[in-house]
């Protein structure tokens, strides 16, 4: 039996839009990192809004 390791440094995560829309769309993100916030266009409203770290999805 081999022991190997998990190199699980980033992690996949959601983002939300701050502007109540729903939009949302997933992002890579370092580990050890605190939570994501960014600025990016919200389709639905047409402007630049903050988007929000909501969860986890997986580790990579």
């Amino acid at each position: 039996m081999f022991l190997t390791t998990v190199n699980c440094e980033t992690v996949l995560v959601q983002m939300v839009s701050a502007a109540g829309t729903g939009y949302f769309f997933n992002t890579k993100r370092n580990r050890l990192r605190d939570k994501l916030v960014m600025r990016r266009h919200d389709p639905f409203v047409n402007k630049h809004v903050l988007f929000l770290e909501k969860k986890k999805i997986r580790s990579i």
